[in-house]
């Protein structure tokens, strides 16, 4: 089959033990993204299958009319809102689903958790240019940070990734407080952690705050700004899940007012962010590209069941696939 593999931004998945899965196959690997439809239409009309990396290209209903070759999409980890399922199974596209796991982003939210209270990012940066203990040039940010233990820890989504999250509070000696749908506030009691009252108690105590949520038409902007005015001044609020979660503009308006003090974001609206962005300029925000599932097991994990579904397609044996339907057109 003749296969794109699209947005490898690091030119990583050459490097991975199951890329040799595709042996045998016309496979391009595109480290760039496109965003006009036109262009990407002509950089994969030659195609028969497409490999995304997560939500990373749109598959809209306009670009599949412009793919007639298009045969298969292999999905690393599960579908999202980016492809319109519908309008591929309409024109015989087929859906491959794959695998994911919840370790990889649960480290990095617990990495930007310590790194943001201990303020490890600006300390590191002012080290090199000679400034010893010190987290910033303008006194009213170069205050000390603060360690976990014995502090409030609010996770919004008691599901996979939030588990863990929860495990590793306890196990840095925090008070553990859960928010979300009935079933995970039964689940987080049954596991001997805290329900909270309200949203309202959940912003209100909340030290830290990270979201956990899968990104739908009910979660869509489910943070309001209300919401966020809530959180203490010393609060952090931490998303790794998705910047849609958070009703837009809210944040950076919220830590413009000091409620919250500080955040710690993984996730933007429009990827890649673009360098001037307004979160990038505030000092009081950690931000990283996006890295939730980038490291070597997590992408192991991903493509090699991607590239299976490739194989098993190709061989007549189509797996995981989420709309059947598609197979009969």
């Amino acid at each position: 089959m003749k296969i794109a593999i699209l947005d490898d931004y690091q030119d990583a998945v050459r490097s991975l033990d199951c890329f040799a899965l595709l042996a045998g196959h016309d496979v391009k690997v595109f480290n760039s993204s496109t965003r006009g439809l036109g262009q990407l239409a002509i950089r994969l009309a030659p195609f028969e299958a497409l490999v995304l990396i997560r939500e990373r290209s749109a598959i809209s209903s306009a670009l599949l009319a412009r793919l007639p070759n298009l045969r298969l999409i292999a999905q690393t980890g599960k579908v999202a809102g980016h492809i319109d399922v519908a309008a591929a199974t309409e024109r015989g596209v087929a859906i491959a689903e794959g695998v994911g796991s919840p370790v990889a982003p649960a480290e990095l939210t617990w990495a930007l958790i310590m790194a943001a209270s201990r303020k490890i990012v600006p300390y590191a940066s002012n080290l090199k240019d000679g400034l010893w203990q010190s987290a910033s040039i303008n006194p009213a940010l170069n205050g000390l940070g603060s360690v976990l233990k014995g502090r409030t820890l609010a996770i919004w989504g008691y599901g996979k990734i939030g588990k863990l999250i929860a495990g590793y509070g306890k196990a840095f000696g925090m008070h553990v407080m859960v928010w979300g749908s009935a079933a995970s506030l039964a689940a987080a009691s049954a596991d001997g952690y805290q329900a909270a009252a309200s949203t309202e108690d959940f912003f209100e105590r909340a030290d830290v705050l990270t979201l956990h949520l899968r990104l739908s038409e009910a979660t869509r902007g489910i943070v309001t700004a209300a919401d966020l005015a809530r959180m203490k001044q010393t609060a952090l609020f931490v998303n790794t899940s998705r910047a849609e979660l958070v009703e837009e503009g809210a944040l950076e308006a919220a830590l413009a007012q000091g409620h919250p003090g500080w955040a710690a974001l993984d996730v933007f609206t429009s990827e890649p962010l673009a360098p001037g962005a307004a979160l990038l300029r505030m000092p009081t925000v950690l931000a990283t590209p996006h890295l939730g599932y980038v490291e070597r097991d997590s992408y192991e994990l991903y493509f090699e069941a991607a590239f299976r579904n490739i194989v098993n397609f190709a061989e007549g044996k189509p797996s995981g696939i989420l709309n059947p339907e598609a197979l009969g057109q």
